[in-house]
């Protein structure tokens, strides 16, 4: 699957399969190729609806010639990651440094797992962010901007959040 996609100029970002029976549904979420070696134009544009149809083709003759999923009867669903898209993998903090994030940690981080701010920073594991004033009531006078860093290990959930 990943071969396929990297042959268009793109990525495997999540598989996930769901249901069982005749209920099940395997969902692909891709992106363009955003490294060293994506052109300018690559960098700047997101999936089309041209590259999930392709690959869409291309992965599910594969998927049913190599009878990858018993029974043959599937949903096959490729998608863009979309505007909020989830933060998976170190490289995904990394590509993602300057932008708004929003995260739940597994264990809390000064008294709170919720946080929304801007990712400054990822280095060896750990994610330095920048989150306003806290939303949490009974806590006023906390003031201006934070910095807290929490370490990926930590993270349970971390999403992108749309700026327009």
């Amino acid at each position: 699957m990943e071969r396929v996609a990297a042959t268009s100029g793109l990525e495997v970002v999540e598989v996930e399969l769901r249901g069982a029976g005749k209920a099940r549904m395997l969902r692909i979420v891709i992106d363009k190729i955003h490294g060293p070696t994506a052109s300018d134009s690559d960098k700047l544009g997101g999936v089309t609806h041209e590259d999930c149809a392709n690959l869409s083709r291309e992965v599910g003759t594969i998927l049913d010639v190599e009878d990858v999923i018993p029974g043959n009867s599937y949903l096959l669903e490729v998608s863009s990651p979309g505007l909020d898209r989830k933060l998976l993998r170190p490289a995904d903090y990394e590509r993602f440094t300057g932008s708004k994030v929003k995260l739940k940690t597994r264990n809390p981080v000064n008294g709170n797992q919720h946080f929304e701010g801007r990712l400054q920073n990822f280095h060896e594991g750990r994610l330095t962010l920048e989150v306003g004033a806290s939303r949490k009531k009974g806590r006023p006078g906390d003031g201006g901007p934070q910095t807290l860093e929490i370490e990926l290990a930590n993270v349970e959930k971390a999403n992108l959040v749309p700026e327009i």
